[in-house]
């Protein structure tokens, strides 16, 4: 499975994963009970990028996209693409550190994971140069809870409330 940490071109982190959920539930090869797009960073993407949830499921199980190809659908049925819109949304999944941290730098910090760019290291297998050890932090209660609170905003919205 992909990681939540991950963005493809358009710069948007989970939509990889989102795409691939989407893409196994359609192809019948996600476990019985495990949502193709699911109430948390799937809904939270839609959301942030104004994309329709259904649309996005449609597509999918209609095209069978790469993930190229579903990126592009993303940009034409998007209405929140601007930079702006997927900083936004990537900050509320992860942070972004280039300072020499320890994990008690990181205590009640609300992001879901911080990427430490110090840490991070290209390991070039002889004739590979595609991998990397990526070291992110994170307060897991903290940044849970807040992820958390953000869902029951969302939800509160949904159901009209201020």
């Amino acid at each position: 499975m992909i990681s939540s940490g991950v963005a493809g071109p358009l710069g948007a982190l989970h939509l990889p994963r989102l795409w691939l959920k989407v893409s196994l539930e359609a192809a019948g090869k996600l476990a019985t009970g495990y949502p193709g797009l699911g109430q948390g960073y799937d809904m939270m993407t839609c959301t942030a990028l104004g994309l329709d949830p259904e649309a996005v499921k449609t597509f999918i199980k209609s095209n069978k996209p790469t993930y190229t190809q579903f990126e592009a659908w993303v940009r034409q049925n998007g209405k929140k693409l601007t930079k702006a819109d997927i900083q936004r949304h990537n900050l509320a999944i992860l942070g972004y550190c280039h300072e020499e941290v320890v994990s008690t730098d990181f205590i009640h910090d609300e992001r879901s994971s911080i990427y430490d760019s110090l840490a991070t290291l290209q390991n070039n297998l002889k004739g590979e140069k595609r991998f990397f050890k990526v070291v992110s932090w994170y307060d897991n209660e903290w940044g849970y809870s807040n992820r958390v609170i953000d869902l029951l905003r969302h939800m509160a919205r949904k159901d009209g409330a201020k």
